[in-house]
């Protein structure tokens, strides 16, 4: 029986040979050139390291992977809303629950810093305009563990809005076809997208 390590490494050569051709054979939508890579929360380190190998041979074919941490915006936002301090003091006064509620709508209402606007404005600072040539790598997504964002809505609400392949490596299992269970937790319903390919 194969392990997860084995599986693990076949989703990875799938989606570097789809990589592996203009537009990436994982577009199902020309508006939305994106993939999901899910492996099991067990398995970061493992696939950290695969990721750095699948960068360092798409690097040798001519692409240049842009890294883009979700834990690193999840922090920038917290900062440049309101900062650390007044979360932890939300948390302290009124619970868990409605501190990470506040980091919620700071990553969704429009009035705040929408996840999907933080990670496009990465893009654009690191330079990622070149659908041929680039291809960036959303990583550290267990950071907004538990139920900070629903990471189903994010590539909804990027939509039209680059050509550059996107794919975000999800901490969590595939139920089904196309429903993920973000960090295997069994509190959250499972969500899904039949317009991304998922490996």
């Amino acid at each position: 029986m194969p392990t997860a390590d084995s599986s693990l490494l076949r989703r990875i050569e799938r989606l570097e040979n789809d990589l592996s051709v203009h537009p990436p054979r994982f577009v199902k939508v020309e508006s939305m050139p994106f993939a999901i890579l899910h492996y099991p929360p067990g398995e970061e380190w493992t696939l950290r390291r695969e990721v750095r190998r699948l960068e360092a041979r798409l690097r040798n074919d001519g692409r240049e992977v842009i890294r883009i941490s979700l834990g690193r915006l999840l922090w920038q936002a917290i900062e440049e809303c309101e900062g650390v301090e007044a979360v932890v003091q939300l948390e302290r006064d009124r619970g868990f629950e409605e501190a990470q509620r506040q980091v919620r709508t700071y990553l969704t209402d429009p009035e705040w810093l929408p996840l999907s606007e933080l990670v496009l404005e990465a893009m654009a600072e690191q330079g990622a305009t070149d659908p041929r040539r680039h291809i960036v790598f959303l990583l550290r997504a267990g950071a907004l563990a538990p139920a900070i964002y629903r990471l189903s809505a994010l590539f909804g609400e990027m939509a039209g809005r680059t050509e550059v392949p996107v794919i975000l490596f999800y901490p969590g299992s595939l139920e089904g076809v196309s429903d993920l269970r973000f960090m295997d937790l069994k509190e959250l319903e499972p969500t899904g997208n039949y317009r991304v390919q998922i490996y």
